[in-house]
């Protein structure tokens, strides 16, 4: 009997630890959801300290600076500071932003961060456009089909505006502007990554066509720091339009679906992964058309999704791929095997693939 009630004890016990257990687990998992909820706070408060330039107040000080000193240079005569305390307590527990009490006491003085000097809008880095751009509510309103998508197959910029974001933008100014900008300012953040590592890949190039280049940042960087290049910067013709001058470079509108001007090699940044497959294809092969059989190539900066590739960016690659389904017409993310298969289908059989110190990985591929 004595046996049985110690052997009960252990039971008993062991029952109890495997229902604290899972009682922490099912805690953990219900932080989890109500963090995952809320998730767009993260975007929101983001998009409100560069509206109010909160990260530019900071850095023309030079030095951490007090909630009131912030509030004096926001534009605006009357600004709320419990609503801004508020804002910038949440954006200093997120990291955006520090909070320090200065050593003789007073007020609390917030300063910069690594992640909120890509929030300046003057700096010669900066992601601030891009914050603007993917929090319009013209991008973030499609994010809520995808249940109908998947219901119903479709793109969900279109059930949500009647239209492609293509037709969307040339119809409405203002936001092909932010579009526009958002797009330039990671060019010029992929563009300088990639010019830093791919320092022996334009040696030999004489002319380089953007193809999708937007407003010819990224073409512009790479003719900067390559002035034997002659650059091409290939878009709509409203996209072209609004493009300023730069030199050694030429803007060329035109439909990529269609042709694409001849040169020595073809760079493509964020555009194969707005397309479909066979759409992709037609691209390619036009590509290949465009550029000399023997010593042409394509030089191609998308995300690749690699799902055991544990670094800063896993995430936020896999948002991406979501993004495509918020915003483009059947386009995605792909994986190496994919890519593979899409590039081989387009005529370009032989391709390299080279990390860079950004969100995206450059792939190098060459006609058959």
């Amino acid at each position: 009997m004595a046996g049985g009630s110690e052997n009960d004890d252990v039971l008993e016990v062991s029952l109890s630890h495997n229902g604290a257990d899972e009682a922490q687990s099912m805690l953990k998992g219900q932080a989890e959801i109500w963090g995952h909820m809320f998730a767009f706070a993260d975007s929101m408060a983001l998009k409100c300290a560069v509206e109010l330039r909160i990260a530019d107040i900071i850095h023309s000080h030079r030095r951490p600076i007090t909630l009131s000193q912030i509030a004096t240079c926001i534009d605006s005569p009357s600004p709320d500071i419990a609503y801004l305390a508020r804002i910038i307590r949440f954006l200093v527990h997120a990291k955006i932003f520090t909070a320090a009490a200065p050593p003789g006491g007073g007020e609390t003085l917030y300063g910069l961060t690594p992640a909120s000097k890509w929030l300046l809008h003057d700096g010669e880095l900066s992601l601030a456009p891009m914050v603007i751009m993917n929090n319009h509510p013209s991008l973030t309103a499609p994010w809520h089909c995808f249940a109908a998508c998947v219901k119903e197959g479709g793109i969900a910029f279109e059930k949500t505006h009647g239209r492609q974001i293509w037709d969307f933008a040339t119809e409405n100014p203002e936001f092909n502007k932010i579009f526009n900008d958002g797009m330039a300012c990671t060019a010029k953040i992929s563009i300088k990554a990639v010019i830093a590592a791919y320092k022996d890949g334009f040696d030999s190039i004489r002319t380089l066509v953007d193809v999708g280049g937007g407003t010819g940042g990224a073409v512009a960087e790479v003719v900067k720091a390559y002035p034997h290049i002659k650059g091409i910067n290939f878009d709509l013709p409203h996209v072209v339009a609004t493009a300023p001058s730069y030199d050694g470079v030429s803007h060329v509108g035109g439909d990529m679906f269609e042709s694409i001007p001849y040169a020595d090699a073809i760079f493509m940044k964020w555009i194969l992964h707005d397309w479909n497959d066979e759409e992709c294809i037609k691209i390619l092969k036009n590509c290949q058309k465009a550029i000399p059989k023997n010593i042409g190539k394509i030089i191609i900066v998308e995300v690749l999704i690699r799902p055991d590739d544990n670094d800063l960016f896993e995430k936020t690659r896999l948002v991406f791929d979501l993004a495509m389904i918020a915003h483009a017409s059947h386009g995605k993310e792909r994986t190496e095997v994919e890519w593979k298969k899409l590039l081989e289908e387009g005529g370009f059989p032989r391709y390299t693939i080279r990390k860079i110190p950004t969100l995206s990985m450059i792939i190098e591929a060459y006609p058959a």
